[in-house]
């Protein structure tokens, strides 16, 4: 699958768990950001922290984003992972953008991974 990161497209997975047509194992929630499970976990505990508003990828949210946004996202992310568990021994937070990272869904959003040694990341 190829992704255009200009281009929103408001069909997607993230999209609609948004607009409550599919739903979520929840984690955190506020009015910028939404925290879930991942349905397909890479890692004994992966969960997904995305931005309600329509955004693509990193840059996309970085440009456009306003201030309370960015803020609240880079809070949730700690939050969630405090109230998974992953503080003492470690979590990897991952985003990809674009065809040639694996982005599989176009909406923003980090994977916050943990509960196991993950490996090296080079």
């Amino acid at each position: 699958m190829s992704i255009n990161i200009s281009k929103y497209d408001p069909q997607n997975i993230f999209a609609k768990i948004l607009r409550k047509e599919i739903p979520c194992k929840a984690i955190y929630e506020n009015d910028f950001v939404l925290a879930f499970h991942d349905i397909a976990p890479q890692a004994p505990v992966h969960a997904l922290v995305i931005p309600k508003n329509p955004y693509t990828c990193y840059s996309d949210f970085a440009e456009r984003a306003a201030p309370e946004e960015l803020v609240a996202f880079s809070k949730a992310i700690a939050h969630v992972a405090k109230e998974l568990g992953l503080e003492d021994n470690g979590y990897r937070i991952i985003s990809n953008t674009g065809r040639d990272s694996g982005q599989e869904v176009p909406h923003f959003h980090f994977h916050i991974m943990g509960g196991k040694q993950l490996g090296f990341m080079g």
